[in-house]
Order: structure tokens, then C-alpha cells, then sequence
């Protein structure tokens, strides 16, 4: 099982760098999408079982994560009829180095951790730092609100790959927390989308400014 989640979670950080890459919107959501699945598949493989609960906890990851939220995101990108290119405040190629190098950081960090013994040879504590820190840069170095939300998104699935760390301890409500936080977030930014648009017929988040009085 171990091989196997360190193979998932290899994918899932060349999927940041896929998303740090792209000039697409719809590849970003689709990156994010494609990290969802792979977060609910992990789920069950790191519960080591197929039983009832990490199967229920797999399919509804992968159902909000990489189907649910995704499409209505396409949906928004879709209706609101915007420019597909990404149009970075920080160019294609600064983000990846700025995503090598917070990949490479988590890397040491966690070295440097008095990890269990479960976890020291793991990419599951690596991986989710890396993962919350590429999101991140997401954040705050993409301009359209649309690539703010994948943003958003991989800053929680980061979160949610560290939760996963702790299933023996709380098993259920660590998953069930974070996908709560995470449908509940979305929500809230597609509503701020949709104000957006309606107002300034754009995604664009430099034209908040309009909004100073």
C-alpha cells in the first residue's frame, strides 16, 4: 500500500506543476479536477482497508473534488464567456521556480521533523506541504478570480492530504471536516464569482477596485 501512495502522491505534485505551467483555464480545471480523483483513490489506499467508511469518504472526495466543483467551474468559465488564457500577475516560468523551490523546502522541512515511524518514509507530509504552498502561489500570482478558486482548491486538497495522516487517530472526522469546509467555501467563492460578473461583466480581480468609494 505504501508504494502505491507515494506513487499517487508523485502525481499529484507534477499535477502542481502542471497548474503552475498552464496558460489554460480549462486545464487548470482540469488539473484540479484530475487531483481530486487521485485525493479520493489515496484515501482509501492509505486506510490500507475496503471497507465501508474510506470507500464512502474516497467517493465523496472524488465526487466534490473532481467532479461536483470542477463542472460548475467550467459552468462559470463557460457562462460567463472570459478569455481562456490565465493571465498571471507572475509569469509561467517564475511560478514553477517558485513551486520548485517551495517543493523542495517542504522536502527538507519535514526531514528535519520528529516524524512517527509510519510517516518518516512517506511523501504524505512532504507532499501536502508542497501541495498547500503551490496553491498558495496560486493565489496570490494568478489575476482572474476563476484560477483564484483552483487555487483555493489545491491549498485544500494540501490540507487534505495532511489529513489523512491523522485517520488513526480520528478516522472519519478529519475527511468529513475538510470536505465540509471545502463544499462549503466553494459555494461562498461562486457566489463572489457571480457578483463579479454581473457587475463588471469580467473575472478580472483588479477591476475591485472599482468598488473604492
Amino acid at each position: 500500500m505504501s508504494s502505491a501512495v507515494d506513487s499517487l502522491l508523485v502525481v499529484v505534485l507534477l499535477l502542481n506543476f502542471m497548474l503552475l505551467g498552464t496558460s489554460r483555464l480549462g486545464a487548470a480545471i482540469n488539473g484540479s479536477a484530475l487531483q481530486g480523483v487521485i485525493l479520493g483513490v489515496l484515501t482509501v489506499f492509505v486506510h490500507g482497508s475496503f471497507g465501508a467508511r474510506p470507500l464512502l469518504v474516497g467517493v465523496a472526495a472524488a465526487g466534490i473534488k473532481g467532479l461536483l466543483i470542477p463542472g460548475l467551474l467550467h459552468r462559470a468559465l463557460r457562462d460567463a464567456a472570459i478569455r481562456r488564457e490565465i493571465e498571471p500577475f507572475v509569469g509561467y516560468v517564475p511560478s514553477l521556480l517558485l513551486g520548485a523551490v517551495a517543493t523542495g523546502a517542504a522536502l527538507l522541512f519535514t526531514s528535519e521533523l520528529p516524524l512517527a515511524h509510519g510517516h518518516a518514509d512517506s511523501l504524505l507530509i512532504p507532499s501536502s506541504l508542497a501541495t498547500a504552498l503551490v496553491g498558495f502561489i496560486l493565489l496570490t500570482t494568478r489575476r482572474k478570480a476563476i484560477t483564484q478558486v483552483v487555487g483555493y482548491l489545491v491549498l485544500e486538497n494540501g490540507i487534505f492530504i495532511m489529513g489523512l495522516t491523522l485517520h488513526e487517530a480520528m478516522p472519519l472526522l478529519v475527511e468529513l471536516g475538510v470536505l465540509l469546509d471545502l463544499l462549503v467555501a466553494i459555494f461562498v467563492i461562486g457566489i463572489v464569482i457571480d457578483h463579479i460578473h454581473r457587475e463588471f461583466a469580467s473575472l478580472d480581480v483588479t477591476r475591485l477596485e472599482a468598488l473604492k468609494e
